[in-house]
């Protein structure tokens, strides 16, 4: 029923020392990442190994074997279970031998695919490191009966580790710690002692890099450069902002496929995102206030000048109708007179047009300048904050 169980004290059989079960876990692949779910999918080679003081030999009494190969169901294992598990498969067929040395060790080795609850912080997403715990513990066995350890430090679990990946994915595998806890059993009548492994991973962001960040950083460059279009062309210059506008929108939804529906903080690739859409909505804005005011001073210029204009024209013909005998002496002087004079006043009605439409251009022209050289200011001092975010 219990064969682990090692006398400490011959005299007095009423204290045990406890088992001493080693567990050594290997990642051998990171399967999948699931942001949403908040889950890590890997595949694990796990290696148990645990004494039973029933099973020793003498290898020269039995020509020189050492090990040998024996079924589960002969023997005593432990039943560890994972805490963080919400699915678990064997990644081959499940082994049914354990093998037996002769010095009283029985060892174990499965291989599997587990699927675990990770919490995960994405507020650098895609320059984000994550890290995920698998919790190992015995289900009935308390502290006294039951002690879960490793055979090697992590530095060699890890460097192992890297050794048996079996691929280059999204996710790059950094470190693999452990260290031990004990809890009670839910109705704290003893406790149980725990093994955890943490693994650290780290995203490799060049796709989201190229795919999201350059696009969106370039939507805003061309927003810039847009400031440069010719006023006069007000319409086109609109129909190109907002046609960056929906780009990205169309960004930002592809961003909220990719990112959980709740988390602590705002991801920063969401603001990023979200203040270059405002960015790009101000300055939209702020093109139409300048065209609406360009139109403006432009109307009141055609108004009056045509004003202008008739009103020569009224005078030059009543001029022009003065008896025959008049017009006959005095006609080639007249006609030169009349035409100095219109020149004069349409000359003085145009420069004093120019005036007023030059008080609406000109505050155009102030708004427009001033608020590139803002703009400008505010998208450097934006992307340097961010980026010593996202890399710190």
């Amino acid at each position: 029923m219990w064969p682990l169980i090692f006398n400490d004290n011959p005299v007095d059989t009423k204290y045990f020392n406890p088992a001493y079960i080693a567990v050594d876990l290997y990642v051998t692949s990171i399967i999948n990442v699931n942001e949403k779910a908040q889950s890590l999918t890997t595949q694990v080679k796990m290696i148990t190994a645990w004494p039973n003081s029933n099973m020793t030999w003498d290898c020269a009494d039995y020509c020189g074997i050492e090990i040998f190969a024996t079924s589960k169901n002969n023997v005593w294992t432990p039943d560890i279970g994972i805490m963080e598990s919400i699915k678990t498969e064997f990644g081959t067929k499940e082994s049914p031998y354990v093998l037996l040395y002769s010095e009283g060790l029985t060892v174990s080795t499965d291989i599997f695919a587990l699927t675990t609850a990770c919490k995960m912080d994405l507020y650098k997403f895609p320059f984000d490191t994550q890290s995920c715990n698998i919790t190992l513990q015995s289900t009935v066995y308390s502290d006294l009966e039951i002690i879960l350890q490793t055979v090697y430090e992590s530095a060699r679990l890890t460097n192992k580790s890297k050794e048996l990946f079996q691929a280059q994915g999204e996710w790059e595998l950094l470190d693999i710690q452990n260290k031990n806890a004990t809890t009670d059993d839910g109705l704290e009548w003893f406790k149980i002692h725990q093994l955890i492994y943490q693994i650290t991973i780290k995203r490799r962001p060049l796709l989201y890099v190229i795919n999201i960040i350059v696009p969106v950083f370039f939507f805003l460059v061309l927003d810039v450069i847009s400031f440069f279009i010719d006023t006069t062309s007000g319409s086109d210059k609109m129909s190109f902002k907002v046609t960056l506008l929906l780009s990205i929108s169309v960004m930002l939804l592809l961003v909220n496929d990719m990112l959980p529906s709740a988390s602590e903080h705002i991801p920063l690739i969401g603001v990023y995102c979200c203040v270059i859409f405002c960015l790009i909505g101000i300055s939209m804005v702020e093109t139409i206030l300048v065209n609406f005011m360009m139109v403006k001073g432009a109307e009141k210029k055609s108004v009056e000048i045509t004003a202008a204009v008739t009103g020569r024209e009224d005078s030059v013909r009543d001029q022009q109708n003065p008896p025959d005998s008049v017009r006959d002496q005095n006609e080639e002087q007249s006609n030169n007179i009349l035409l100095n004079q219109i020149l004069t006043e349409v000359r003085a009605a145009t420069q004093q047009n120019q005036r007023q439409k030059l008080s609406w251009t000109r505050v155009a022209r102030i708004i427009d300048v001033t608020f590139f050289i803002l703009y400008i200011i505010t998208i450097i001092v934006f992307m340097s904050v961010l980026w010593k975010l996202w890399l710190s």
